[in-house]
């Protein structure tokens, strides 16, 4: 063993642990004036990152040293916060001033010591970075400036606080002022990191410029590698042939319909409904998309790799090419189509008497939208005409699915009602249209029978142990539950549940009792925030939200990883290689989990801040407009005011009569004569917008009484 091997040996069995140079020389008998060498040994260990030095010379492993690992978030005035990646050890983030963050940037993952008291004269915890283990970025986007000696992008996102560097003489074909997008080179200590533009994407103040920062700056792209669309064509060529349907149950003369919005091209999802007797025979058939991506392919690759489609107005950046997902894998009107499908016989109660999963063929007899759905229902004669074939089979969906939900509300499930913006952009006129929230029963007949087959097919897979991706929503923490149950006191509610032992019917029955209350959309918007988010896991934790023991990702397949992956352990089990499917899942599923919820939380965010810069634009059109709205928030600055569109928009608090001061346990600014809380009634006017904020501005122009909350207010 060498003497670098025996001495890290020293410190993993705690002989040197926390001992300076000194101490480390007594120790091991080594001569003072021999230090250096000693020095150079501790100096290689600690470049292995195998061992650390704090900031009073004492060495030791991470470990040792009481190091905390972590993420920085950074501050656009030069200053961080690190983030420990252990929750349960240390419940808050550290303060790190400019000085300790030692070159670390926001995204990166550190090392950090914790300051000790006799350094740190603030009332926080603070810490120090040790060491760098990796950088949060090798892209950003930002806009770029050029001078005499060299180019500048300064990133869109302020939170990493530093410029990057391009050398002159590789940007001086670049326009001063454009958008672009810099790979980052490298990151010399106490100076700017170093790069150079790789994509430019327009002038500074052009919209699409604007939307398209914001989704390569979440790292996403539509353009599929060539060796990707090359795989995928292949595929497609493919088509469908008679050996490939001959284990196949053929529903091709069975009435199949799908249901979408009128824009989809990536149907995933066909449905069909019987009634034999008193019982329903449902059948929810998939896309059988894992007959054409095989596993560890280039197109499985990929696929993993992005893990979901992300929906802008204006565009789709699709998990799989479209040569899959608009085409072969789709289940379009009049086609032939493989499928993965889950038949269930249903009792006039709702329960699900018998099921069976099997490989199957379709072919879609009409590709049906809510809207035509919804007419359908209401009886419109133009839409009942063109779909006579089905109209029976329509009042059919719909019966069955009042039946579901009336069982899902008996058992307590959270029907949370948040409104999201329909975001509408007209390609030809560039117009932006949001029109008023409104979510129709068709949609809720796609959802009933999605959710009863994820449901029916997580408890068939979990019965027989095998791996599996479960979509698991754990109950809220206490303290989430106890700030949501003084929440809803300040609406002058009355919760009766436990903080610390939560259950779905709680929340249910709470929401049952604000229904007819102005306040409701706001109530239910909070009690959303009040719960953990929902995610991917190996293990079955069961789903609080729909109040199910069992429930997973089975029905979208073309555009979300989890449901591709588990139809190919599915398979794995109809086609009697149960040994297999945990040789080739039991490792992997807890990975395409974790990958999956990582990706999904990547996604929603970027549709997020690019609904937000939609929002933002379609008000800039509207200054000078007056809106009823409902206040949303309130903070110590202003308030929040939502309009029936969704959109909400910000009163600055000076911008009221009077003067008013916050009371954050009631969630509500309170002045001399008037008080605002949240969930009432205002008349607005747009005044502002601010697009590097993405923010809508309000001005108050008088509160819409209401003797519900004059009656709260009294309380």
């Amino acid at each position: 063993m060498s003497a670098k091997e025996r001495i890290f040996q020293a410190f993993q069995d705690g002989t040197l642990s926390c001992k300076n140079i000194s101490e480390i020389c007594k120790t091991l008998d080594i001569p003072y004036r021999e230090k250096n060498r000693l020095i150079g040994v501790l100096e290689e260990l600690e470049n292995e990152g195998r061992i650390f030095v704090n900031d009073g010379g004492r060495y030791g492993t991470s470990e040792q040293l009481g190091l905390i690992q972590g993420t920085i978030t950074g501050n656009e005035r030069g200053f961080g916060f690190l983030i420990p990646d252990d929750k349960e050890s240390y419940l808050g983030d550290f303060f790190i001033p400019r000085k300790f963050l030692c070159g670390a940037l926001h995204g990166d993952k550190v090392l950090a010591e914790k300051v000790q008291d006799a350094y740190n004269d603030s009332e926080r915890d603070e810490a120090r970075v040790v060491r760098i283990l990796s950088r949060g970025y090798k892209m950003i986007v930002g806009t770029f400036r050029r001078d005499k000696r060299a180019g500048y992008l300064f990133p869109d996102e302020k939170k990493f606080a530093k410029e990057i560097f391009i050398k002159l003489s590789d940007c001086s074909h670049i326009k001063n002022g454009v958008k672009a997008v810099a790979k980052i080179t490298g990151y010399p200590y106490g100076k700017a990191p170093s790069g150079e533009i790789i994509e430019v994407l327009g002038e500074e103040d052009d919209f699409f410029a604007e939307e398209l920062s914001i989704i390569r700056s979440y790292d996403l792209r539509e353009e599929f590698p060539p060796h990707v669309e090359k795989e995928a064509e292949k595929q497609k060529a493919r088509g469908i042939t008679a050996q490939e349907l001959e284990n196949r149950r053929d529903f091709r003369d069975l009435l199949i319909v799908t249901i979408d919005g009128a824009d989809t091209r990536d149907i995933d999802d066909a449905i069909s409904l019987e009634k034999q007797g008193e019982e329903y025979l449902l059948g929810v058939h998939i896309a059988d998309v894992s007959h054409y991506v095989s596993a560890r392919s280039h197109l499985d690759n990929e696929a993993f790799s992005r893990g979901t489609s992300v929906y802008f107005p204006d565009r789709v950046l699709p998990m799989l090419p479209r040569a899959l997902s608009n085409g072969i894998c789709s289940l379009n009107e009049g086609e032939d189509r493989l499928t993965l499908s889950c038949l269930m016989r249903i009792d006039k109660k709702g329960a699900v008497k018998s099921s069976e999963i099997v490989e199957g063929v379709i072919r879609s007899r009409h590709k049906m939208t809510y809207d035509e759905v919804s007419k359908i229902l209401d009886g419109d004669e133009s839409t009942c005409k063109k779909y006579a074939d089905v109209l029976d089979t329509v009042q059919l969906f719909a019966e069955l699915t009042r039946i579901l939900q009336a069982k899902r509300e008996k058992k307590g499930s959270v029907s949370l009602d948040v409104k999201e913006a329909k975001i509408l952009f007209d390609e030809s006129t560039g117009e932006i249209t949001i029109p008023d929230y409104e979510r129709a029963f068709s949609y809720q007949i796609i959802e009933a029978f999605m959710v009863l087959a994820n449901e029916t097919v997580a408890e068939y897979m979990h019965s027989i142990e095998a791996p599996f991706i479960y979509r698991v929503h754990e109950k809220p923490t206490e303290e989430k539950a106890v700030q949501f149950r003084a929440f809803a006191q300040t609406l002058g509610l009355n919760p009766r549940f436990n903080a610390d032992d939560v259950k779905p019917y709680d929340y249910h029955n709470l929401l049952k009792s604000a229904e007819n209350m102005p306040s409701y959309s706001v109530l239910n918007r909070v009690m959303l925030r009040s719960m953990q988010k929902a995610r991917y896991s190996a293990d079955n934790l069961g789903h609080f939200g729909l109040a199910s023991d069992c429930y997973c990702h089975f029905t979208s397949p073309i555009r979300r990883y989890p449901d591709l992956c588990i139809h190919r352990i599915i398979k794995e089990v109809l086609h009697g290689n149960y040994a297999e499917a945990k040789d080739k899942y039991a490792d992997f599923a807890p990975r395409a989990a974790a990958q999956s919820s990582e990706r999904e939380r990547r996604a929603t965010e970027a549709e997020r801040d690019v609904d937000d810069l939609y929002k933002t634009m379609y008000m800039s059109e509207r200054i000078g407009e007056e809106y009823e709205a409902v206040i949303s928030g309130v903070t110590a600055y202003g308030l929040f005011a939502e309009l029936p569109n969704t959109i909400e928009g910000f009163i600055p608090i000076e911008t009221l009569y009077g003067e008013f001061t916050f009371d954050p346990d009631r969630f509500r600014l309170v002045g001399i004569t008037d008080v605002y809380t949240i969930g009432e009634s205002l008349h607005v006017r747009v005044t502002d917008v601010d697009f590097y904020r993405r923010r809508t501005e309000f001005r108050l122009l008088k509160k819409i009484r209401s003797k519900e909350h004059e009656d709260h207010r009294d309380k």
